[in-house]
């Protein structure tokens, strides 16, 4: 199949170019979409990073599940949305985990009827316990452990707040939990 001249709508032809693997297709859906899809992630994750993420894991799922496309059923617009849905939802569910793992990694329970065992007096030198470590940790470590553990922000939120790159964010997290968990199982085996 000969690739097709970039036109400036979008039409069937192009649905059954991209549906017989031309790679032309692709880029012309990039360049038309990608705008609309990083717009929808945006207003969903309020985050221009994740938002770039996830515009550039919509068109890798396009691109690899081609196959799965069928011109007859669908346009391809219509079916990169459903796909961008699909990722946004995901990008939320991930940031959600992370959360949690977070808050379990500290043993601070999200569940408020968890916490109803422990006394007022266990709960508040536990926060205590958890503030002098967090600031042990120093700067920008104590800070960041601070809005995800109190704030409830995501890694994606937090890097934003303290401008800082995402990646930056995720690995200050990951040595910190791990410095915390340390400290803490010592505290606990001594104590």
């Amino acid at each position: 199949m000969a690739p097709f001249e970039a036109s400036s709508g979008w039409d069937a032809r192009l649905n059954e170019a991209f549906a017989a693997g031309d790679e032309t297709a692709l880029a012309e859906a990039y360049r038309q979409f990608a705008p609309l899809v990083h717009t929808l992630a945006l207003r969903s994750l309020r985050d221009n990073a994740a938002a770039d993420d996830v515009t550039q894991e919509v068109f890798i799922r396009v691109w690899r599940s081609r196959s799965a496309f069928d011109p007859a059923k669908a346009r391809l617009p219509a079916w990169i949305v459903g796909i961008t849905r699909n990722v946004i939802t995901d990008a939320q569910a991930a940031s959600v985990r992370e959360t949690r793992k977070v808050l379990a990694a500290v043993e601070l329970s999200p569940d408020p009827e968890q916490a109803a065992g422990h006394t007022a007096a266990e709960v508040l030198a536990d926060r205590l316990l958890l503030d002098g470590e967090l600031e042990r940790l120093g700067e920008p470590q104590g800070s960041i452990l601070k809005l995800a553990f109190y704030d409830d922000l995501t890694h994606s939120q937090i890097s934003q707040k303290l401008n800082l790159p995402l990646g930056t964010v995720k690995s200050h997290i990951r040595r910190s939990l791990s410095q915390l968990r340390t400290r803490l199982e010592v505290d606990r085996a001594t104590s």
